[in-house]
């Protein structure tokens, strides 16, 4: 297994995996991220950090590739970057004390990750299980496909689509707990 290299420290095994999972990465990043100078820098921290943590990957039980973890770890390199970028766009324009234009709107996504993990969303998350929530982080806000998150997570699809379902449902009664009436998840539900 060519991860098992990489945790050696094989840098041709390291050239091997990136060849064989570089593009449709950068292809996925890309539909991610109109910036092309952001999705390199991704993509090679993305790699930098494969070399470094290779040793803890964990293969699913079930035969598969490990494209699940390399996505989780884009996705999360992603929102470090675009909030590193906000948060110095926003120094930028501030300039002097009272001199600038003013704060930039933050993005849709930024405006809901905010939320997920700090807002009420990021609350209700934290009060359902912890093998609940992983599914959920997975397949909603890391944006895995049922099969992606089921070889990341080492379990079942047919698990991953129950967790899901008991997830939404608890999440939802979570957060009517939190504003004292039923709330609709939109796409969650």
């Amino acid at each position: 297994m060519l991860l098992r290299a990489v945790a050696h420290g094989d840098q041709r095994a390291l050239a091997t995996y990136y060849d064989r999972h570089a593009g449709w990465l950068h292809a996925r990043l890309t539909r991610r991220c109109a910036d092309p100078e952001t999705v390199r820098e991704v993509l090679q921290d993305t790699f930098v950090t494969v070399w470094r943590s290779a040793a803890s990957y964990r293969r699913p039980r079930r035969e598969g590739t490990s494209g699940g973890w390399l996505w989780v770890i884009a996705a999360r390199r992603l929102v470090d970057a675009q909030r590193a970028h906000a948060r110095a766009r926003r120094a930028e324009s501030a300039g002097p004390a009272g001199q600038g234009p003013s704060e930039p709107v933050p993005s849709a996504e930024e405006h809901a990750l905010a939320g997920v993990e700090y807002g009420d969303v990021g609350t209700a998350l934290r009060r359902i299980s912890p093998e609940l929530r992983d599914v959920l982080r997975a397949t909603v806000i890391d944006g895995l496909t049922t099969r992606e998150a089921a070889h990341l997570l080492g379990i079942p699809e047919g698990t991953v689509k129950t967790r899901a379902m008991r997830a939404r449902r608890e999440l939802r009664a979570a957060l009517a707990q939190l504003h004292g009436s039923d709330v609709s998840l939109g796409g969650l539900a």
